[in-house]
């Protein structure tokens, strides 16, 4: 849990910008997005990782049986200290990647292992505002709300702003196809 954050999520310095960052580039423009707002607000932003490790469905969390000692699972060759670490520069990459937006920001880092929308939910007292991508690293690509943005609308006990990522215009479609007709045939 952050430094700045008490025991239900909620800000020692008032209510905060809560939001997800999955590392894709819908939670990408969620972060820019809830940047700007923090700003507004004068208020801090919470971001907030969630990350799992899953063997057959489940959480490492209450299999002793694996073998390995707590926090290790040596039987599996995964140690989730070290998936911990790995979610904690996910985060920081993605917070480095909008360096510039952030100066005069606070921010606050929470990387915590469980479901996405369940940890984001927990991340956000009723004061603060959740913010999230409108499609992560999920399935189902022709959904206009992903499963843990939608989860996060049914049932956060603030605000929810789902952003959507910009549509490619004309120039993005041009451009692109510039692109492709300049590079060489392989």
């Amino acid at each position: 849990m952050s430094e700045h954050a008490n025991q239900n999520g909620s800000s020692k310095n008032g209510p905060a910008v809560v939001v997800g960052v999955d590392g894709s580039a819908g939670a990408r423009e969620a972060l820019r997005w809830a940047l700007a707002e923090a700003r507004l607000r004068k208020a801090p932003l919470r971001a907030v990782h969630a990350w799992m490790f899953g063997y057959i469905g489940g959480s490492v969390e209450g299999y002793p049986y694996w073998g390995g000692s707590l926090g290790s699972y040596t039987s599996l060759g995964v140690d989730v200290g070290d998936l911990h670490r790995a979610a904690e520069d996910l985060l920081e990459r993605a917070l480095a990647e909008v360096e510039d937006e952030a100066e005069g920001v606070e921010i606050e880092r929470q990387v915590v292992q469980g479901p996405a929308a369940g940890v984001l939910v927990d991340a956000a007292a009723p004061g603060d505002l959740l913010v999230v991508g409108s499609r992560g690293h999920g399935g189902f690509a022709d959904l206009l709300l992903g499963s843990v943005s939608q989860q996060c609308v049914h049932h956060a006990r603030c605000p929810v702003v789902v952003v959507h990522q910009p549509k490619p215009t004309a120039t993005d479609t041009d451009s692109g196809a510039a692109a492709r007709a300049a590079s060489p045939a392989k």
